[in-house]
């Protein structure tokens, strides 16, 4: 399962305060899409044409460029030499990637990444700009934040998820892990973050990302919402 769908021009506010959304145009344009839907959370932006060595000719990701990590650097546990490699590619508004976090993501990381057979990689693919700005805050986050920070903004979603960008809401989660609010709005103001973001899911896309949560098992892409035992039969079956 995955979410799709498209959602129209949105405000960010602040209290009772309308905050513009011309500075930050990766929130309004390449993160302007959607959530809801079927197969899971999509973005408003078809496949892109991969550049010329990205994919091999079945249309699989070669792994090398996989592998390469985005301007920001990569959030990832477990160990960087073990056997087996997943990559996720979440969006922080997306039901679909909660499920996966609630349901799958708890074993996986005490029976696989923890124990040394898988390297869990974590890249965002936010959809809405609310995702957006919630991405931005993650990022700036320490990294033995980071993860903690994001399964907060899953778990607590309801809480500032709207179709208007609540900047209130979402620091209050962010606070949570310790962070000023000078630091929140130092933070939306950093241009590097959000090109870096950008980035990542506009490579993304170029490896046929199309919502969320998608992931990439030892370098073969799978949609939707996994459970524990289809993660290790994938592995299992790479690796035979």
């Amino acid at each position: 399962m995955q979410c799709t769908g498209e959602l129209p021009r949105i405000a960010i506010t602040r209290g009772d305060a309308s905050v513009s959304l011309n500075r930050r145009k990766f929130i309004g344009g390449v993160l302007a899409v959607g959530a809801g839907g079927l197969s899971g959370c999509a973005g408003g932006v078809g496949r892109q044409s991969a550049p010329v060595g990205l994919l091999m000719a079945d249309g699989t990701p070669v792994m090398a460029e996989l592998m390469k990590p985005s301007p920001l650097g990569e959030k990832s546990l477990g160990s960087p030499t073990a056997p087996g490699v997943i990559i996720e590619y979440a969006s922080l508004t997306c039901p679909f990637s909660y499920k996966f976090h609630l349901d799958t993501y708890p074993r996986l990381k005490k029976e696989l990444i923890d124990t040394g057979k898988v390297r869990f990689i974590l890249r965002e693919f936010p959809i809405g700009r609310a995702a957006g700005t919630a991405a931005i805050i993650t990022r700036c986050a320490p990294d033995k934040d980071y993860f903690v920070l994001f399964d907060k903004y899953l778990v607590q979603r309801t809480e500032w998820v709207s179709q208007e960008v609540r900047l209130d809401a979402i620091y209050k989660i962010a606070a949570q892990t310790g962070m000023t609010r000078q630091a929140f709005d130092a933070c939306l103001a950093n241009k590097e973050v959000e090109e870096g973001l950008k980035a990542i899911k506009q490579r993304g896309r170029e490896f046929g990302v199309s919502g969320t949560p998608t992931f990439f098992i030892n370098g073969k892409k799978f949609r939707g919402v996994l459970t524990l035992d289809q993660i290790k039969s994938m592995l299992v079956q790479q690796t035979a």
